[in-house]
């Protein structure tokens, strides 16, 4: 008898003080469903086509900007006489493996095959850090480049190169191939822009580098 009257108790205090917890939290209120409403899970759903669209509008945008240095391999170009077939160039004919260490044992450097650009103020780095040697005989300044309208070769200076199709590497060593985009120094030959201002610099295109 005495259990179960303080199990009674234990069951009361219980329930009072659940009433007083009860009354200090807030709880979702359950209102009555409406014609049309969508769940929680479905709320997110109406802007994946605005997104869908921002996506393929960025896309877009990236791929206009790429193409910009794009170089078209496989068409004709329109001041050549002759189909452009851009070879891809592997990496064993583009590099040399170097041999370093005192047992010549290290075969982390590379020395670059094929004609490249370096700036003016150019300088190698230390031994101990350079993993592409480009060497001096292979750097090159200026390049002749043909007018298609004037039919006349020009020596003019390299400013830089702007794309390589083999990659973004073979564009950041400055390694000039077929088909490479490089710009040059065109003030010599006196163009003018239709607002009457003189040329500096124009994309030619390498054919053979």
């Amino acid at each position: 008898m005495i259990a179960k009257k303080n199990y009674a108790e234990k069951a009361l205090m219980k329930k009072t003080l659940a009433m007083h917890e009860e009354s200090s939290t807030r709880r979702k209120v359950d209102d009555e469903v409406q014609d049309g409403a969508i769940p929680a899970y479905l709320m997110d759903r109406e802007n994946t086509t605005r997104a869908k669209v921002l996506s393929n509008t960025i896309k877009q945008k990236r791929k206009e900007k790429a193409g910009k240095w794009e170089v078209p391999i496989p068409k004709l170009f329109d001041f050549l006489s002759f189909d452009l077939q851009v070879r891809p160039v592997a990496e064993d004919e583009m590099f040399k493996v170097i041999r370093s260490g005192k047992r010549k044992t290290k075969q982390w450097k590379r020395m670059v095959t094929k004609c490249t650009f370096v700036g003016p103020g150019f300088t190698r780095k230390p031994p101990k850090y350079e993993r592409f040697i480009r060497p001096s005989g292979l750097r090159f300044t200026k390049a002749h480049v043909t007018h298609p309208e004037l039919k006349c070769t020009f020596n003019l200076d390299i400013i830089g190169v702007k794309k390589n199709p083999n990659g973004p590497m073979y564009t950041s060593l400055g390694v000039m191939t077929k088909g490479t985009i490089i710009e040059v120094n065109v003030s010599e030959l006196g163009l003018v822009t239709p607002a009457g201002k003189v040329v500096w610099g124009k994309d030619p295109l390498t054919i053979q580098a």
